[in-house]
């Protein structure tokens, strides 16, 4: 598989943290989700929690590139920014790491088996209603959305790709920050005994 020059992970947080035992110390956990779940929030917590190095894929794209998500959008277009999402994960090689995503990397089967190998990929999911509320700056955050669609068409879009690809599923709703994570550390737990147990 062709893959854009190697990039290393460069921790954007390590902090020293009691590290759970249980989950596998190789073992990526990667949040996909819709836009405003929270993925980057629980991120960052959850490295804490694990002492881990924390990855996000968007901020790693807009470093790489010196452009916001939506400047590269709006000069270069929507196939354009997918293709280069797609390299920049491709060109992610780590190991023991929290990586909050895009919302759009799940359009790249290349870019999610990448992720999945070595990985467990953990789903982020909220009601539409609440994304509303959350979503104040859609126009503005670099969402990967045609034009004339709605928030509505890119959750109706999208949900079957996320449920595709997760090992595991965090409905998020009514939950805080904590509780999230909480919720995250269970299910990868959960996962990996179920691996385990089919092998």
């Amino acid at each position: 598989m062709a893959r854009a020059g190697r990039l290393r992970c460069v921790s954007q947080i390590s902090l020293l943290w009691p590290r759970r035992p249980d989950v596998d110390a190789d073992l990526n956990i990667v949040l996909i989700g819709m836009p405003g779940v929270g993925k980057s929030t629980a991120g960052v917590l959850l490295a804490k929690r694990l002492a881990r190095e924390f990855v996000d894929t968007d901020v790693m794209l807009q470093a790489a590139e010196g452009r916001r998500l939506q400047g590269i959008i709006d000069s270069d277009g929507l196939m354009f920014f997918r293709g280069l999402e797609e390299r920049h994960v491709l060109a992610l090689h780590c190991r023991r790491q929290v990586i909050a995503t895009g919302g759009s990397v799940v359009y790249s089967r290349q870019a999610m088996e990448h992720l999945a190998d070595g990985g467990c990929i953990v789903h982020l999911e909220l009601p539409l209603d609440e994304l509303r509320q959350r979503l104040t700056d859609l126009d503005s955050r670099g969402v990967v959305m045609a034009p004339g669609d709605t928030l509505a068409d890119l959750y109706a879009e999208r949900m079957p790709l996320y449920r595709r690809w997760a090992d595991t599923t965090i409905p998020c709703k009514n939950l805080n920050h904590d509780q999230v994570v909480d919720a995250i550390i269970a299910a990868v737990d959960e996962a990996e005994d179920e691996t385990q147990n089919a092998g």
